[in-house]
């Protein structure tokens, strides 16, 4: 049954699509709307995410078994984020992992709760662990501030861009300049029966998701099924650094992880571009990145900021010269691009390597 939020009564909501369907894009001002996000007087409904609970005795030691991430000490309410890969290393899960003591809560995208949940259930085997899509009893709102009102709510804090223990940085910018350290995250995981009820004693407006999007491409953050396709692997969208613990082993996928990591490079890398807007319109998701006449990559974000005006995230093959002026091409729309290096052209290969700007794994 497709899901539309209460929230979409209130005056002015215009409903998202895409990833975002069934929430409000926006709330008639946009820009105003990401401005009061982005200060912290406003959050924004994401009650279309899915939510898996995994509980029982062996439930943290059995996804440290399946994910990238270590999480078999994972503490009552520390935030961490894992991925699910493909035997190729491929990312098929993106999680948001979050546990109260006694159960592990899993905030991922609409789409892939019934998906997730159903393949953990059937690698449960005969261990002590239960698995339950709670999608429909859970709403997911997201603020950049901590929301006072909602203390008695549990609450994901999203690491990026903390290089976690085990991590590694793809970038090549010091890591107190990282333009994710300008968007700290939080999402709320609230009874759905309560959602309107709680925004309304929270003290804050609401933004749509055209302003939570916003904030995210300013801060380099990828989203799985923005960012990512069948053939994406972590090291590509310096996922590294938060889903990923490379002293552990033993999980599917890990294999490709440590061979690309210490012998290779990622074959795409992700740009943060700046768009002409001179032109008062917006490419879509999904537009040709080309360099010349040649189709170098991919759109795969694309907003309006209220600083910055037009910008965007794409993956772009790892050779296209970093100094390259890219041009983003919207079916015969032509948009000038500059692109900002967010994965370096030269991450990945750290065996044998003197050292560079990229930064160590962290103990």
């Amino acid at each position: 049954m497709t899901y539309l939020s209460p929230l979409l009564s209130r005056h002015g909501a215009v409903e998202a699509g895409g990833l975002d369907a069934g929430v409000a894009a926006h709330y008639g001002d946009p820009l105003r709307e990401q401005r009061e996000l982005a200060r912290g007087n406003a959050v924004t409904d994401l009650s279309h995410r899915g939510v898996v609970t995994v509980s029982g005795p062996d439930r943290l030691s059995w996804l440290n078994t399946l994910s990238s991430q270590s999480v078999s000490g994972l503490q009552p309410g520390t935030s961490s984020e894992l991925l699910l890969l493909s035997v190729q290393g491929r990312i098929e899960h993106d999680a948001r992992i979050l546990d109260d003591g006694t159960t592990a809560w899993l905030i991922v995208e609409a789409a892939e709760a019934p998906v997730l949940a159903q393949f953990l259930e059937r690698m449960k085997f005969m261990l002590r662990v239960q698995v339950a899509d709670v999608s429909a009893d859970w709403a997911v709102v997201g603020s950049v501030t901590p929301v006072a009102a909602w203390d008695r709510f549990s609450a994901w804090t999203d690491p990026w861009p903390n290089i976690g223990a085990g991590g590694f940085a793809y970038t090549g910018v010091p890591e107190d300049s990282h333009p994710g350290r300008d968007r700290p995250w939080h999402e709320y995981l609230i009874p759905a029966a309560e959602l309107e009820q709680a925004i309304e004693g929270s003290g804050r407006t609401l933004a749509g998701t055209m302003a939570s999007e916003a904030l995210r491409i300013a801060a380099w953050r990828p989203r799985l099924g923005a960012e990512t396709d069948d053939k994406t692997i972590p090291h590509e969208l310096d996922l590294i650094r938060t889903a990923v613990h490379l002293a552990k082993g033993c999980y599917k996928g890990q294999e490709t992880v440590a061979r690309v990591h210490n012998l290779g490079h990622p074959p795409r890398r992700l740009v943060f571009l700046q768009l002409d807007g001179s032109q008062h319109t917006l490419p879509a998701a999904g537009s040709s990145v080309l360099l010349g006449e040649r189709k170098v990559g991919t759109v795969t974000s694309v907003a309006q900021h209220y600083e910055m005006g037009a910008v965007a995230l794409a993956v772009i093959k790892r050779s296209v010269d970093p100094a390259a002026e890219l041009v983003v091409d919207d079916d015969g729309e032509p948009y000038a691009a500059a692109q900002e290096i967010i994965v370096a052209p030269d991450a990945g290969q750290v065996v044998g390597r003197a050292g560079g700007f990229l930064r160590p794994p962290r103990a």
